[in-house]
């Protein structure tokens, strides 16, 4: 137990030490709307979060996606996919993925992501000044029904991610 603790403790340490940092380094992987895969020059791999964002969940393989799932992973894949980018980290998650603003050119590809319809503005995990460009944005792409703001109730990932009381979780459901 102890162990345990010691190692959770230096996790967290580490990733104290990584906020606030900027990293460089190409984009090998798209997973889907906001996560890729960042491989820096030290040829280090990070499973990297997209910050203030939350894109919905493309289909895995026991759990179905949701509507323009794909297409925001196609999106996102067509702004980054191969090209060097820059990572302002802002934290590192539960699940041990760097979270970070991506920077392609000078554009801040997270605030693309919601001003096109391919994500939502992640008002949970959204902070200082880029809650106000990014809640903006998606308020835009809202009133021009943009991406998924084409349906007229699109439901979002944080509760299609949540099983409903007393029941399976909305993925596991096959209809």
């Amino acid at each position: 137990m102890r162990l345990i603790i010691a190692i959770s403790t230096l996790l967290l340490l580490a990733a104290d030490c990584h906020a606030g940092r900027r990293i460089e380094g190409s984009v090998r992987a798209v997973y889907d709307g906001d996560t890729i895969m960042l491989v820096t020059r030290e040829s280090s791999r990070l499973k990297t979060r997209l910050y203030g964002i939350d894109a919905p969940e493309t289909a895995k393989p026991d759990t179905p996606g949701q509507p323009f799932g794909e297409a925001a992973k196609r999106v996102l894949r067509g702004k980054v996919l191969g090209k060097r980018v820059t990572a302002e980290v802002v934290d590192v998650d539960q699940y041990q993925r760097t979270v970070a603003v991506i920077r392609f050119a000078g554009r801040d590809i997270n605030r693309e992501m919601v001003a096109e319809g391919m994500a939502w503005a992640y008002r949970r995990y959204l902070q200082g000044p880029y809650a106000s460009e990014y809640l903006s944005a998606e308020s835009r792409a809202r009133s021009r029904r943009d991406g998924l703001w084409r349906d007229v109730n699109p439901q979002p990932p944080w509760e299609f991610r949540q099983p409903p009381a007393g029941g399976m979780h909305h993925g596991r459901q096959r209809r």
